[in-house]
């Protein structure tokens, strides 16, 4: 709080209003380089009106600038609103679909910003930065300002392929590729994109190896994709295992360990 910033008693006549005006559009998050449009009038000295408000209890500071309304604490929607367009992605939005049983000990936002990770009431929030071709699939969950967006399921799964460190673990993933409902030319427009041909062999090598039979036509995609650079299966892995030509991947996880991880519910 600024030194200058004058704290009144109770509550004044430009409090109220402001807190009214919050109550009838519903508003319950804002910026306060934002909050003048959404309601549609300028607001003089909303620095320190601000302030009051969060001084007296009736708002909480997000951070810097960024406000919500008291006990408005959801670390999807904010998490993805500070980032300024994040969206909710890899073992958080993994989660979210039920492709994961396993809880993620933090919320996963995916950016084309560089921001700080951060902790939002309590929750340790993960900001992930990619590039600008792999903000794609997202889709959006809730209504009003308790609507936030995520990646939908062919990009998460490309995302934890593209980078397991934020995925949970090798394991769940296999598990959680095994069971989703994948559109096959959605994944080979996205894994297109991404132009990571060791994550379009290992996705490939597992729809064929599981005989995803809704999956053929991105079997084929990945087929062509293929080139003579070996890599190993499992990334970051043990570089040992047996070799399969037709997918040029190092088996450091044998294919009889690959199906008992897929029938194993954990």
């Amino acid at each position: 709080m600024a030194k200058s910033t004058y704290i009144s008693t109770n509550l004044t006549t430009d409090q109220i209003s402001m807190l009214r005006d919050l109550d009838e559009h519903e508003i319950l998050y804002f910026s306060l380089e934002d909050i003048s449009d959404r309601l549609g009038k300028p607001l003089p000295n909303i620095n320190e009106l601000v302030e009051n408000l969060h001084h007296k209890g009736l708002l909480d500071r997000v951070e810097k600038g960024m406000y919500t309304r008291p006990h408005y604490h959801d670390p999807y929607v904010l998490g993805s609103f500070i980032s300024r367009g994040g969206v909710l992605g890899y073992w958080s939005a993994l989660h979210h679909h039920g492709l994961t049983e396993r809880f993620p000990n933090k919320v996963f936002i995916k950016t084309t910003l560089r921001k700080r990770n951060t902790e939002i009431f309590g929750t340790k929030v993960q900001y992930v930065t990619v590039h600008p071709r792999k903000m794609l699939g997202t889709v959006w969950v809730g209504f009003g300002d308790k609507k936030y967006p995520l990646t939908d399921v062919e990009a998460t799964l490309l995302d934890c392929f593209d980078q397991l460190r934020y995925a949970g673990d090798w394991p769940d993933l296999i598990r959680a590729f095994k069971r989703a409902e994948i559109d096959a030319d959605k994944l080979i427009n996205y894994a297109s994109v991404y132009q990571n041909t060791a994550v379009i062999k290992r996705m490939g090598y597992l729809a064929e190896l599981t005989e995803r039979k809704d999956l053929r036509l991105f079997v084929g995609f990945a087929l062509s994709q293929v080139k003579a650079k070996y890599s190993l299966f499992e990334p970051g892995g043990p570089d040992e295992g047996s070799f399969n030509n037709r997918w040029k991947l190092r088996l450091n996880i044998s294919e009889e360990d690959i199906l008992s991880i897929i029938q194993s519910p954990y």
